[in-house]
């Protein structure tokens, strides 16, 4: 049987769309409010749940998210805290759960440990933002035994030599960075982002889902003409910090995510 993520891609291949993968930090604002907004996202039409661990010192990200960690740190939000966010959200939806995570976090805890305790709750998949595909083996193998996908970023700068080593590891897809730098919301697209997204599809004999500055339907629309996922995390972060614990937070935030998720058809 086909597992979560591969069958989110096969449904939304087969309803002419890319994938659409929408983005929060686990206990922002609260873990109790990260169940309902995952719930919210999925209702707008979210095909794959990518949570974000907080850390303390998160280099990839730009300010909103690096804000969004602070805020769930605050809270006292822990990777185990994150788990029984998932295990939580599995009582009433079977949407995929991608961690999005730094090392560290899961180095303290333990790897071997927390793969064991990921695929209890109900995750389906892990990226780690700072784990090069030449060091990734044995995070991979260690997930691989518990049937839990090890997600690969491919970035503009990658060259041949590494994408290609992505294919040995690479899992149900792989996440390529849209742009050099850090998250953040973005008004264009990169140049030539079509025939690097070709090029990673041929190297890794992968799906790739594009991420990092994806920030408005219209660019969702562009990508998803020729990516098999699209990635949209800061502009739904950026309106969740907005919003805070208002009352209408689910409700924002499922508006938000319909607008992105109707523009993953393919024309």
């Amino acid at each position: 049987m086909k597992g979560r993520l591969e069958q989110a891609f096969v449904h939304a291949r087969k309803r002419k769309r890319a994938a659409f993968i929408p983005y929060i930090t686990a206990g922002d604002p609260t873990a109790s409010r990260t169940v309902v907004l995952a719930r919210s996202l999925e209702r707008a039409g979210a095909d794959v749940l990518e949570l974000g661990v907080p850390f303390t010192d998160p280099i990839a990200d730009g300010p909103t998210n690096q804000r969004a960690a602070e805020r769930a740190l605050s809270q006292g939000t822990t990777l185990s805290s994150v788990l029984a966010i998932v295990r939580e959200l599995r009582f009433s939806s079977t949407i995929p759960v991608v961690l999005f995570s730094y090392f560290n976090p899961v180095h303290a805890y333990g790897l071997a440990r927390f793969a064991v305790d990921a695929a209890a709750a109900g995750v389906d998949g892990v990226l780690f933002t700072d784990v090069p595909v030449d060091e990734a083996e044995a995070a991979r193998e260690a997930l691989r035994r518990v049937g839990i996908d090890l997600v690969l970023i491919v970035a503009p700068t990658s060259t041949r030599e590494r994408v290609k080593a992505v294919r040995k590891l690479a899992g149900s897809f792989v996440y390529f960075v849209a742009r050099i730098g850090v998250t953040g919301t973005r008004a264009t697209l990169e140049e030539g982002l079509q025939d690097q997204v070709r090029m990673v599809r041929k190297l890794t004999r992968s799906r790739v889902a594009v991420g990092f500055g994806v920030s408005t339907p219209e660019q969702v629309s562009r990508i998803s003409q020729f990516a098999d996922g699209v990635v949209v995390g800061s502009a739904l972060v950026q309106r969740i910090g907005e919003l805070g614990d208002a009352p209408e937070l689910p409700g924002e935030i499922e508006a938000l995510a319909r607008s992105f998720a109707l523009a993953t058809k393919r024309k």
